[in-house]
């Protein structure tokens, strides 16, 4: 199994590291307001630890469970502290409408970390095209994307303890097609689908 670090205490720490302590994985909770850390941590149960914000993360894989706006400079912050670790991207950088991206340029989240963290860190984009609800109730395809062959296998290792899919899309530079697929959602949900309670996935015709 894995050990995972979830910096930030919110709804999808909450429901992905659910899945992650169900699932037999270490796990760590950080955030700026040290007594949500604690109290996420309790709730969790199976060991999960919480630790010092700033702290070299004791999990292999570290996922930054809050808003976009605020994970690039979280992971400046943390500077050093995440050499050596997979760092994996979970927000969505929507605009004010939830009808496009709040960056115009073809990057994404994932990739403006890889520009700042330390160089043996490994960036992944995942789970950001599923809405939290659908953890709670099914078991939907996991997309991701990042470069390293390695962190790859751990990634996929990961998302399986959790009893769901993996599906590896390509390299990090398919983040940004990630976060475009996460407004395709979004959209779907207010029009073809009109609620939240799915999940886009593949299906393989190929026998």
């Amino acid at each position: 199994m894995s050990s995972i670090t979830f910096i930030g205490a919110g709804n999808m720490a909450r429901t992905i590291g659910t899945l992650a302590v169900a699932g037999g994985n270490t796990v760590e909770i950080m955030a700026r307001n040290q007594s949500k850390a604690d109290d996420l941590a309790k709730t969790l149960g199976g060991g999960t630890t919480a630790g010092k914000w700033g702290a070299v993360p004791a999990g292999d894989i570290v996922i930054t469970a809050m808003l976009y706006a605020g994970v690039v400079s979280t992971v400046a912050e943390y500077g050093d502290a995440l050499a050596g670790k997979t760092i994996v991207d979970i927000s969505n950088p929507f605009n004010a409408a939830f009808d496009g991206l709040a960056h115009s340029e073809q990057t994404s989240i994932a990739q403006e970390i890889a520009k700042i963290a330390p160089a043996d860190a490994k960036v992944f984009k995942a789970f950001n095209t599923i809405f939290r609800g659908v953890f709670e109730t099914g078991r939907p395809d996991v997309f991701f994307a990042g470069d390293d062959p390695q962190a790859k296998a751990d990634v996929a290792a990961f998302i399986k303890s959790l009893g769901l899919r993996p599906l590896d899309v390509g390299g990090l530079k398919m983040a940004h097609w990630l976060e475009g697929a996460g407004v395709l959602t979004v959209g779907l949900a207010g029009n073809g689908i009109g609620h939240g309670n799915f999940a886009l996935s593949v299906n393989d015709f190929s026998g």
